[in-house]
């Protein structure tokens, strides 16, 4: 909308202080120039021809052929000169013409009236005394034209700033398709407005096509491998199971075991992206209430607690991973857990607290690589897989949200999930 306004506006204000100004002065002062010849005439006249004594005569010709109301007065001293009118450029103009043509002290009124003009002129036979309208000598008429200007700018300001919205509509569509489809909802989409912004919606579409192809040929290639794998590891199961128990036996099965949750762990993580999830409205109330019961069938108590309004788009399973990961990384390491959410106009903020050990605010970000471990002393019963925070926050970032790392009022380690809604 700047971009209309802006220029109109400073194309109204040039138009009005060069052109207008210029306008007005030129034809002010050619009118001011045209009464006081009229003026310098019947001045000419009184002096050259005899006149009767009230001289009637040159007021009923000034009158009728010059609109000008003339009259001698007795000889007297001049009024005082008036102060000039404030920022009128008119008195100026006029008294210049009159200047300019009469050689005779004058006295001038624009302000008492400011629909008529009064001038006294000290003349040897007396005070000439006239009166006249001021838009004989004033282009009073210049408003007409602003009223216009303004009016077709109103009028085309209008117009413009329908179509620049008409246009702008499919570019935000666009742009909440594009955000949408990075959050995992569908929006139904159709390219509109002009050729440039349909051919960009086109290409957005196309775009949106071939990453979720991909993503499904990623996903068919990964259940291949997954089944592959897990049909080597079901071997290496079945020959140990018929073998004699011994303790190079036993270490193996731990090996395979081993094998078999980091396998189970990647492929979770290489999938956890996938932009095709679609994001359903869950009631968080009774999402958080699943989680509790689950982590209360391990044997983990956790407090649950959630504020304003429960329903949020969101997709469910992969939200629910995210904090699966989190809450299990806090019972492995603390007692009391505590699971809180609240909902504004704008954000959906999840907390995760614990009185665990917590985590040093310098490795905070490093935990958020794949693979790390901070406690490598730790088997990988106790430690994980490394995978467990990168897979959650991936998953915040998916919904256009981020997950953060602080401390916890409880004395641990606190993980804080906020995604837009």
């Amino acid at each position: 909308m700047i971009i209309i306004i802006v220029p109109m506006v400073i194309l109204q204000t040039v138009i009005g202080l060069a052109f207008m100004d210029r306008h007005w002065l030129s034809v002010t002062r050619r009118l001011s120039a045209t009464v006081a010849q009229d003026i310098s005439a019947i001045i000419d006249i009184i002096n050259t021809y005899p006149q009767d004594a009230d001289y009637d005569t040159i007021g009923r010709i000034a009158f009728e052929r010059m609109q000008l109301d003339v009259d001698m007065q007795p000889k007297a001293p001049l009024p005082a000169t008036m102060r000039r009118p404030f920022l009128s450029r008119f008195h100026d103009v006029f008294l210049e013409q009159l200047k300019r043509r009469i050689d005779r002290p004058l006295w001038l009124d624009t302000e008492t009236n400011p629909s008529n003009i009064h001038v006294k002129i000290d003349l040897p036979q007396g005070i000439l005394n006239i009166r006249l309208r001021t838009s004989l000598a004033y282009a009073a008429n210049s408003h007409i034209f602003i009223v216009w200007m303004l009016g077709t700018a109103i009028v085309l300001l209008t117009i413009a700033i329908i179509f620049m919205r008409n246009q702008i509509k499919p570019i935000e569509r666009l742009a909440e398709a594009a955000e949408s489809f990075g959050m995992g909802r569908d929006l139904d989409f159709k390219p509109r407005g002009a050729r440039e912004v349909r051919r960009a919606g086109y290409a957005f579409l196309e775009m949106k096509r071939r990453i979720e192809r991909a993503m499904q040929q990623r996903t068919t290639m990964l259940n291949g491998v997954s089944h592959d794998l897990r049909t080597i590891i079901t071997r290496f199961r079945l020959s140990l199971a018929i073998m004699e128990e011994t303790t190079e036996i036993e270490d193996l099965r731990r090996d395979i075991d081993e094998m078999s949750r980091m396998l189970e762990a990647y492929l979770a993580f290489a999938r956890d992206d996938d932009p095709t999830a679609i994001a359903v409205e869950t009631d968080m109330n009774q999402f958080f209430e699943e989680l509790r019961v689950d982590f209360d069938r391990s044997g983990h108590q956790i407090s649950i607690r959630f504020e304003g309004d429960p329903l949020v788009m969101l997709r469910a399973d992969d939200f629910k991973r995210c904090l699966t990961n989190l809450l299990a990384n806090a019972v492995r390491y603390s007692k009391t857990i505590a699971l809180t959410g609240e909902r504004d106009h704008r954000w959906l903020s999840v907390h995760i607290d614990d009185d665990g050990p917590g985590i040093p605010s310098h490795q905070r970000e490093e935990v958020f690589r794949p693979f790390v471990r901070l406690e490598e002393a730790r088997t990988m019963d106790e430690g994980g897989s490394g995978l467990g925070l990168p897979i959650a926050r991936d998953i915040a970032r998916a919904h256009g949200g981020d997950l953060i790392l602080s401390d916890s009022p409880l004395g641990g380690l606190r993980a804080s999930v906020k995604i837009p809604v």
